[in-house]
């Protein structure tokens, strides 16, 4: 009888949580596990690299489960692949909508330059005809609201989303909407709305306290926003449904010193209820008119910080946001512009990959007329959705490979040549270590309220 043997996954990552205990994840499974330091040794012992042979333990059984250990006849490599081209699948489609490509903010390192108003009757017609038209064929539909500023076209929001409730009832589709909003309308009543209409996700960005904020994220014709999108949250605050807002917060030299202040404000307005999350980022240079004047930092400043400010969030009770551990499941760091089946519609119709390269040639990728059909330049399609892990070997041998796939960012491929590697896959350990504390703190709340 032929003996067994299991050998560690080579899409493993492991880490250390606070009080000792180790930290598996695996990015072809999701998996994410924490062992006691009882535990540790027997399941370090088992991650080596020779394996185990025979039968397993019942202690063991857990990590081929979880897929910690894969049978040494496992083909991993063939795994990634499939997983890659799970990526074609047709019967589910993402959309970033663009009802508007006007803003009412003159944010100081914005790239769009704002080129059209709402969204045109004939192209919102298109929207409606080409989901209604896909119903027949969808299991999954996701819209991203997007713009310039979406709430300038409220009504185009409505209009849009009422349609696309109709259809996906019709078909019984899974259906989830999400908006990317500087929050400046974001009033208690619109916010309803919109909760009514299946959007239960926002992106909204402040970059510290009120003075600072208001120098970098000013309205259109000069003036505060701060105390105006402060205003729209805390009332949100008591609006007893299920949603959760991100509250990026941009960094860059100019505020390194303000962030920790602007957490602990936060903190006391939002701190413990998990709806409202942090998601700290740097500033990048990101094609606007005032680039070369940005005080972006240093790539390994720019790492360092986006975790400490996490973490220093998390100590005064707000929430990492769920894109983190979203961004380290299976293919959940390949780009939108990546996936063959989701497209940016623009306010005029046309088709683009990415929304960060508006003006590009490359980017514009068709267009979406009247009757629902979208007239698409292929050729282009394929120049994002390759190019990735199936041309680079260095991401076809990196552990992390079944969440990215070399397609985080193809548009920073495009541009430089290089591989567009996540933040969360340059400080796994810290990332897992995160994950584990704000679980830790989740559970104890939960505990406390019930007893």
């Amino acid at each position: 009888m032929e003996t067994k043997r299991w050998l560690p996954s080579r899409f493993n990552a492991m880490s250390q949580a606070d009080n000792g205990e180790l930290i598996l994840y695996n990015s072809y499974s999701g998996a994410i596990a924490s062992f006691t330091v009882e535990e540790k040794p027997v399941v370090m012992s088992a991650l080596k690299r020779e394996g185990v042979s025979g039968e397993l333990t019942e202690a063991l059984q857990p990590l081929v489960e979880s897929g910690f250990l894969v049978r040494d006849d496992v083909d991993e490599d063939a795994r990634a692949r499939f997983l890659h081209q799970s990526l074609h699948r047709t019967d589910t489609m993402h959309l970033i909508v663009m009802p508007t490509e006007a803003c009412n903010f003159r944010c100081t390192y914005c790239y769009q330059t704002f080129p059209q108003g709402n969204m045109k009757p004939e192209i919102r017609e298109g929207v409606k005809q080409f989901i209604a038209q896909k119903g027949n064929s969808l299991q999954h539909l996701s819209i991203s609201w997007f713009g310039g500023e979406p709430m300038l076209a409220f009504d185009v929001i409505g209009e849009l989303s009422e349609s696309i409730l109709d259809t996906v009832r019709e078909h019984n589709i899974s259906y989830t909407a999400e908006m990317t909003t500087n929050g400046y309308f974001l009033t208690p009543e619109k916010f309803r709305s919109l909760l009514s209409w299946n959007v239960r996700r926002f992106m909204i960005t402040l970059d510290g306290m009120k003075e600072f904020h208001d120098s970098r994220r000013f309205l259109a014709g000069g003036g505060e926003t701060f105390d105006t999108i402060i205003g729209n949250l805390k009332a949100i605050k008591e609006i007893d449904e299920e949603f959760e807002i991100y509250i990026r917060i941009n960094f860059d030299e100019d505020n390194l010193g303000n962030v920790q202040p602007f957490l602990d404000y936060l903190g006391d307005q939002f701190g413990h209820d998990s709806r409202f999350q942090t998601f700290c980022r740097p500033v990048g240079r990101w094609g606007g008119e005032n680039d070369e004047d940005l005080p972006i930092c240093d790539h390994r400043v720019a790492e360092t910080k986006i975790w400490e400010f996490t973490e220093y969030g998390l100590d005064k009770g707000l929430g990492m946001s769920s894109i983190i551990e979203s961004a380290i499941m299976p293919s959940g760091s390949v780009c939108y512009a990546a996936k063959p089946h989701s497209f940016v519609i623009g306010a005029d119709g046309q088709l683009y990959k990415c929304t960060c390269s508006f003006n590009e040639e490359f980017n514009h990728v068709g267009q979406l007329l009247p009757d629902g059909t979208m007239d698409i330049d292929y050729d282009k399609v394929a120049f994002w959705v390759t190019g990735g892990e199936d041309k680079d070997t260095g991401c076809q041998a990196c552990f992390f490979r079944p969440a990215c796939q070399g397609n985080h960012c193809p548009l920073y491929r495009i541009r430089t040549g290089k591989r567009p590697c996540t933040f969360e896959k340059k400080k796994i350990k810290q990332v897992l270590r995160l994950i584990w504390k704000q679980n830790t703190k989740l559970e104890d709340l939960e505990t406390i309220e019930r007893s």
